[in-house]
Order: structure tokens, then sequence, then C-alpha cells
């Protein structure tokens, strides 16, 4: 049945094909008694892997894909091992994916990698991240401070956790070959986002508008120009630094000169 399959445009699939990209996605799973939540199974290349290690519930949105699911994993469903959920993950996922704690293991479609590790990001359930994701976002997600890619994103994730990219992907790991490059990428959270970051996120996207303008030009189109320059004073930052030079601790500490917190 798996030959009948072609990937779909419209669901972002790409099928990873690689078994030695799989064996090091499952080496890099952590080792806990949480469950597996898997957005995407596709024709299950990764599952068959996932579910010898741990129990998985699975999401898919591709009713084709639901039904060879239903086929090549029956066994594991009547042992407990695998549940499938058919329809879209982002539909139900409202603050909790599921019910008890699990990690993140899954090969996500492209088009809604970044919204769905932010949700991840914020559910208190999820302990930890494992995603095949667009190079490029991947970089995004682990950078460090200085780096040219560190920017909100970067902040968001050191504000819960520890990111890193496992390994870099090849288009020719996948069928059809995407015309972009992939990494896995790794989060491990110590906490999740929370109302509370909601305003500092939202500064975060004032001091990142701009990438190239100095943070201080940047944060003055919101803010008062006077208390910008005095906070950044106050922190021995320069008036001419860009956003990606300083931390996320010292942006943790001009939102709350900036908000009086």
């Amino acid at each position: 049945m798996k030959k009948d399959i072609i990937a779909k445009k419209k669901f972002g699939q790409n099928f990873l094909i690689d078994e030695s990209v799989v064996y090091r996605i499952v080496e890099a799973m952590p080792h806990n008694d949480n469950l597996i939540a898997e957005i995407g199974p596709g024709l299950g290349d990764l599952t068959k892997h996932l579910v010898n290690v741990k129990s998985v519930i699975a999401f898919e949105v591709d009713t084709d894909l639901c039904k060879l699911l239903n086929e090549e994993f029956k066994e594991e469903m009547n042992t407990g091992k695998f549940e499938l959920r058919c329809g879209d993950v982002l539909d139900d996922w409202k603050v909790n994916l599921l019910d008890s704690n699990y990690d993140l293991v899954a090969n996500l479609p492209y088009y809604i990698a970044t919204k769905i590790i932010l949700k991840a990001l914020a559910d208190p359930h999820c302990q930890s991240l494992l995603v095949m994701v667009q190079r490029e976002v991947a970089q995004k997600f682990s950078a460090q401070p200085g780096d040219k890619d560190f920017g909100s994103l970067a902040v968001i994730t050191q504000t819960v956790g520890y990111a890193g990219i496992v390994i870099e992907v090849p288009p020719e790991a996948f069928n059809p070959p995407p015309k972009i490059h992939s990494a896995v990428l790794k989060i491990v959270k110590k906490e999740s986002r929370t109302l509370e970051n909601t305003g500092l996120e939202d500064m975060l996207r004032v001091a990142f508008t701009q990438p190239r303008k100095t943070l201080l030009k940047n944060l003055s189109s919101v803010y008062n120009k006077a208390e910008v320059s005095n906070a950044l004073e106050a922190m021995s930052l320069s008036p001419t630094i860009r956003p990606h030079q300083t931390t996320t601790a010292n942006y943790h500490q001009l939102y709350k000169c900036l908000t009086k917190i």
C-alpha cells in the first residue's frame, strides 16, 4: 500500500527515507518514561522505530495516510503502544496537547513548523522537542548571542530551555526531495512559555524588527527613546549595539526597565 501513496504538496509532505537519519533521531531521544507525541507520522518510517522504545500518540491530517497507519500499526494499537488521532493537530491543541508529560518527536511539515514549536514551548506537558525542520528555522531557534541568526525565536527558546542542532539533513534524504536543506532540532525545556512572557515577546518583536539597525533605534519606535537610552547605559550596553549582539538575560533586564516591572 505504501507504494501507492504520493506525497501531497498541500500538507507539505516529504517522507524521510534515509535510515541513518532515522537512527540519529532515535539515538537523540531523551531517556525517560514520557509518552512520545509524533506530528505528521507520514508513512510510519520513523514511527516503527519509536514504538519499539516508547508508547506513541501520533497526529495525522491526511486521511489516506491514516488508513495506511491504522493497517501498519494494528498490532501496536491493540497492545496500547500506538494511538493514532486523525485530523489537524492545531484544531485541538489549546494549551495541552496531551493530558500527561510527553516529548515531541517529529518530521514536521515545514509550513507550520515554527507555529508548532512555539505551541510546544508553551505547553507545560511538553518536556522536550526533537523535530526535523528547515535548516534555517533550526538555526534561528538554536542561535547564540552574536550569531547573525540570533533573534526573538532564540531568546524565547533560551528563556524556557536549551536548544541545539543534532544533525543537518540533505534534500536527498527525503522522497520527494525538498528544495531546501533540513536539520534535526533538539530543545530540552526547563519551563514553559507563559502569559507573563507575552509582554517580553512583544518587546522582542520590536527589538528585532530591523536587525541591521541599532537596538536603540528599533526600541525607540515604540518606547520612549530617553528611557531606552538610559536603560542601555545602566546595563553598560553601547547605544550602537545591534539586536543580535546582546544576550537573553539582557533582554529580560531591558523589559523590566522599560515596563517598570
